[in-house]
């Protein structure tokens, strides 16, 4: 055999690759957040028309149930009296227990919008240099928090509150700040394990509204069911109305941190960016929440609270 050497092949007229024209690589967006939030602020406020629809509704079910109840009750005590007694007795606890809720429900609201009341009252007490509002306001934490006033030889504004909040808010903060980070690294691990289209949407939004509630309890708001989905649908407004839902070259940047997201999967960028949209949610309940505004305390930042979150959950690999 004769060995012919390299065979060489020359293609002519080839253009070279242009580089500028390859598709750009999808960058992780938050989707199963941006769809949770979006649905918050798309709920129905209970204003309005509708508000009266609901309230008639509910007036009419709630009517023809108990008429109903009562006429099984006269029936069956006609029958057989003590099960008839008997059933009469079980609506009357069911009615009780129908109105204690909605009691507790109410109440639990108050105490959400109070904590709202409180932190204008402070923010006014500050640009008017009022001293006695600030007095006021500082009365009205303390006994939120069933403590002692601390500001009591404050002699300004800005002393009384700044005092008050060294004394009780700022170890709140902090564990304000750990929840949050809970639920961020939740949502980032449901998102990145969670293959189904939805679910991760319903782990997002069940994840946020959990940490929302507990936000608002930590800083004295205790918010019922009804309650926590009306602060969870103020907090999803807010977020619409700044912006601060959408995935930004601002939020890709800070999270990459010299390429993080490059280095992994789309499904755990997606579960990193939803985590950092869950830290934006838990900061805007507590601004919402928090009775004082930030003067000696320091208001974390979406950066720092996702990144303590998720520290060590992608680093390896």
């Amino acid at each position: 055999m004769t060995n012919h050497g390299p065979l060489v092949i020359e293609i002519d007229d080839e253009p070279a690759p242009d580089v500028a024209a390859a598709p750009e690589i999808d960058r992780p967006e938050g989707q199963a957040m941006q769809r949770a939030v979006a649905g918050l602020a798309r709920a129905p406020s209970g204003g309005g028309p509708g508000r009266w629809v609901l309230w008639a509704g509910s007036g009419l079910v709630s009517l023809v149930l108990g008429v109903a109840a009562w006429d099984f009750a006269a029936r069956l005590i006609a029958r057989v009296p003590v099960l008839g007694w008997l059933a009469a007795v079980l609506a009357g606890v069911l009615v009780l227990a129908l109105i204690l809720w909605a009691g507790r429900e109410a109440l639990g609201y108050a105490r959400v919008r109070r904590l709202g009341a409180i932190r204008a009252r402070a923010e006014g007490a500050l640009a008017r240099g009022d001293l006695t509002e600030a007095r006021a306001v500082a009365q009205a934490v303390s006994g939120l928090y069933g403590a002692q006033d601390p500001s009591l030889d404050a002699l300004d504004p800005e002393a009384v509150l700044e005092t008050l909040e060294a004394t009780l808010l700022i170890g709140l903060d902090a564990r304000v700040q750990r929840e949050i980070e809970a639920a961020a690294r939740q949502v980032a691990m449901a998102t990145a394990l969670i293959p189904l289209a939805f679910a991760d949407v319903a782990a997002a939004l069940t994840a946020n509204l959990r940490m929302i509630r507990r936000v608002a309890e930590l800083y004295g708001g205790r918010p019922g069911a009804f309650g926590n989905w009306r602060l969870a649908r103020a907090v999803a407004v807010h977020l619409m109305a700044t912006g601060l839902v959408a995935v930004g070259d601002d939020l890709i940047g800070s999270l990459a941190g010299g390429g993080l997201l490059s280095k992994l999967s789309r499904r755990f960028g997606e579960g990193v960016v939803n985590g950092a949209l869950t830290a934006r949610v838990g900061l805007a309940a507590m601004d919402l929440c928090r009775p004082l505004p930030f003067r000696m305390g320091r208001r974390p930042g979406v950066s720092a609270v996702t990144g303590a979150a998720l520290k060590g959950l992608f680093d390896r690999g």
